[in-house]
């Protein structure tokens, strides 16, 4: 191995030219801890590595305003929750809260310290060379300089990449580290690394190596919890909110800190940043900060008490007494209402039909002299709404445009269920021409309500048109489906009926469920059509729906001439058919994890769905209704598609163990030995929509969250099989296969037939591809889940 000479300047602490330039210092920060380095050059000296000074700007962007916030639900920002409270404030950002938060101190020793020529020149040569190379190349590196590095070795080639600012190429050396027989668990290393990973923006890591630590049964440093929630907040995407969340209340509860008042503003902001139909969700967590607050005797801003107020006044049970003192520690602080706190008052009084309370408070809103917002208006229209004054309603919208206040989305939503409800067909059809003519979106509310209104007074002939002018101008749903099956149903038309029906069961976008099948089921029986009720009756007892017992005697009735007889639903052997068998294998394959169950040789299917993600949102439907009898009953009992969680779990099932033997192993995830006998199109779809993405540029891509080089060798042969060339890449923990230029498009072809249509519209297409898919491969999961079946009965 070629080795250089030692080489102080490589190994010793970096100057300042070296720092990034985009480093900024923490706002908890303390003037950077001086370099404990001993006057003689020569003789002995151990470096003590305390938190640098230079981090990143991620705790700045947390407190800076978020402008970005407000274009990021552009078509939501007319809606009746508005874009969240508080955009734009930098009240989170407090001059008083630059403590420090200090972090156990790292000891390292100095290259001459060691009396081996040779090993500080092979220390050298890896400090120089390491941050330069990829990550395979980096892997080979350290696996062959095995027989002589030790841990303080490795230990000096992490630190020195994290004062250089090579945080990737520490992180690295760290993992390859853990991973040696020699290692031996270091409390301090394991701090530094996963600080300077989080202010670099890089959570994942961060998280991977705060997991480690709690593992080993340490309690994290407090900087590492400051600096890890700062990080979430900063990732404007899936779960970090929630996961900022669970790392503060953590840091609370596990490690007993106190965090500084700039920590707890920041999370408060990010809880009330939300639209109003989201955030409600977050009054829990934001009553824990508020409280972590004033038990820590520190300053509660104005905003507090207004964020509490308006997350109160969204929630579907108003609670008063919560409120009023809120209301009245808000007056004691010295504080006055502003609009947001007067506005979310009259939300809430209005939900309740307080006209005295709700009026007040408007004439409260009027003596302020503020500009009205919309919203107040639409608090009046549903104050008269409950009260079973419509036409005040409409009165109200109607004075909202003579104040040239322009309606917006949440107002035409309203006032069109109102007069829907109070059954005022023309009115309801104006305002809903006037909605369609202003060019706004969100219209399907609106449809919804017309449909429901049409249908309620038998006027099918003007449902039908409804349905098909909605199906123009939105994304159609399952909702819209099943108020129009219900129609056609009324009406006696069983061929157009069963024909929706069949449109709802093939579009995984729509779906069926429990509700549509009944109604399937009650057309095919006043059609005296037993045959086909017997077969919708047997797919309702497969999927555990329930069966109202009206349609169950009228279905036992009609078989008796045929000599049938109809049993009650009875439990039956479930087991995955080649359809669920495909998904979930594509699911696997994307990042889906299974875990085992307290009963031995027993598993469950863990579900996760990205809640930034409209593709994710309607794959977790769709998901959810293919594998709804394999849900527990509380899942099962959901009313309506928003009530699906993007987290659900299946039951504890041995079916799942022939999966969980192949996809894991030690609870590591790895590829399947026979996944090339199970890549069939409609496996090569899911694993697209759930793990995979298309580039701007047309190219495809597939995550792996596991596996190892024979398992690619496999995938890539048997892609090559269906002439598809693709290249494999690793970037962090997991694995990426692409799809370029003329692949990308045969790829697409094979997998068009089996994906959602939301998955095709919102990929960014820079080639035309065809429609013409090809034919299902042949797979072999019978034959190997049931020798999977009988080796386990064995």
């Amino acid at each position: 191995m070629a080795t250089a000479p030692p080489c102080t300047c490589a190994c010793g602490a970096p100057s300042p030219s070296l720092r990034c330039p985009l480093a900024l210092p923490l706002p908890f920060s303390s003037p950077h801890p001086a370099v404990r380095l001993a006057a003689p050059p020569l003789l002995a000296r151990r470096l003590a590595v305390s938190r640098p000074r230079a981090a990143s700007a991620l705790e700045a962007l947390v407190l800076e305003s978020d402008d970005e916030d407000e274009d990021e639900n552009e078509d939501e920002e007319a809606e009746e929750s508005g874009a969240g409270l508080f955009q734009g404030d930098e009240w989170a950002a407090t001059a008083d809260e630059r403590d420090a938060v200090r972090s156990p101190e790292l000891e390292v020793f100095e290259l001459e310290e060691l009396p081996e020529q040779w090993r500080r020149s092979r220390i050298a040569w890896l400090c120089k060379e390491l941050p330069a190379y990829k990550h395979s190349t980096f892997t080979r590196i350290l696996n062959a300089q095995r027989k002589w590095i030790t841990q303080d070795d490795a230990t000096y080639v992490a630190v020195h990449c994290l004062r250089i600012r090579h945080n990737d190429a520490a992180f690295r050396v760290y993992s390859w580290m853990v991973r040696q027989h020699w290692y031996r668990f270091n409390f301090a290393l394991a701090t530094r690394v996963a600080d300077c990973l989080a202010r670099e923006g890089k959570v994942g890591e961060c998280r991977e190596v705060f997991d480690a630590m709690i593992k080993q049964g340490r309690v994290p440093a407090e900087s590492t919890f400051h600096i890890l929630v700062v990080a979430y907040l900063s990732v404007a995407r899936g779960r970090s909110l929630e996961e900022a969340c669970t790392i503060y209340n953590q840091m609370i509860q596990m490690g007993g800190y106190k965090p500084r008042l700039s920590l707890h503003n920041s999370l408060f902001r990010a809880l009330v940043s939300k639209t109003g139909g989201t955030a409600k969700h977050n009054l829990r967590q934001a009553e824990f900060v508020y409280h972590n607050i004033v038990t820590s005797n520190l300053a509660v801003h104005k905003d507090i008490y207004a964020g509490l107020i308006w997350l109160h006044s969204y929630q579907d049970v108003i609670d008063r007494d919560r409120i009023k003192a809120l209301r009245d520690e808000m007056k004691r602080a010295g504080f006055e209402e502003s609009t947001d706190v007067l506005v979310s008052l009259m939300r809430a009084f209005s939900k309740e039909g307080d006209i005295e309370e709700t009026e007040a408070t408007w004439h409260w809103l009027l003596r302020s002299g503020c500009e009205l917002p919309a919203q107040a208006y639409i608090c009046r229209m549903e104050l008269y709404a409950c009260t079973g004054e419509p036409m005040k309603s409409l009165e109200m919208f109607k004075e909202m445009k003579n104040q040239n206040i322009p309606p917006n989305v949440a107002s035409y939503h309203k006032i069109i269920e109102i007069m829907a409800k109070a059954r005022e067909i023309e009115i309801a059809e104006k305002l809903m021409d006037e909605f369609v003519e202003s060019d706004m979106k969100h219209l399907m509310p609106a449809f919804l309500d017309l449909m429901y209104l049409y249908l309620d007074l038998d006027m099918h002939e003007k449902l039908e048109q409804t349905f098909t002018k909605c199906l123009g101008r939105c994304r159609p749903n399952r909702i819209l489906y099943t108020i129009y099956l219900e129609s056609v149903v009324r009406i006696g038309n069983v061929s157009k009926a069963e024909e929706t029906f069949g449109e709802m069961h093939k579009n995984g976008m729509i779906g069926t469920n429990a509700k549509s099948c009944n109604i399937m089921l009650r057309g095919y029986l006043s059609a005296e059509d037993y045959q086909k009720a017997e077969s919708i009756y047997e797919l309702m007892c497969k999927k555990k729906y329930d069966i109202p017992m009206d349609s169950l005697e009228k279905l036992q009735s009609g078989l008796l001439s045929s000599k049938k007889v109809v049993k009650p639903p009875k439990p039956v052997s479930m087991k995955l058919d080649e359809e669920q068998r495909e998904i979930l294998i594509g699911l696997l394959l994307g990042g889906t994890q299974i875990e085992s169950h307290a009963q031995k040789g027993v598993y469950i299917v863990n579900f996760k769905f990205q809640e930034d993600s409209n593709t994710h949102s309607v794959l977790r439907v769709h998901i959810h209704e293919r594998f709804f009898e394999w849900l527990p009953s509380v899942r099962r009992s959901l009313n309506t598609e928003s009530e699906i969680p993007y987290r659900f779990s299946t039951i504890p099932h041995a079916h799942f163990g022939f999966f969980a033997d192949q996809f894991f192993q030690k609870g590591q995830s790895v590829l399947p030995k026979l996944v090339h006998r199970w890549l069939s199109p409609r496996v090569l779809a899911y694993w697209f929509m759930f793990g995979g993405f298309r580039l701007q540029s047309g190219d495809i891509v597939l995550k792996v969250s596991g596996g190892n080089i024979d398992g690619f060798e496999r995938i890539v042969k048997t892609l090559q099989t269906q002439s598809l060339t693709c290249k494999v890449k690793r970037k962090g923990r997991f694995f990426w296969i692409g799809f370029q230029g003329s692949n990308a498009d045969s790829f697409w072809r094979i997998v068009e037939p089996y994906v959602l249509d939301s998955f095709a519209s919102s990929t960014e297409e820079s080639h035309n591809v065809g429609s013409d898919g090809l034919q299902d491969s042949d797979t072999y999961y019978d034959d190997d889940t049931q020798r999977h079946d009988r080796e386990s009965d064995e």
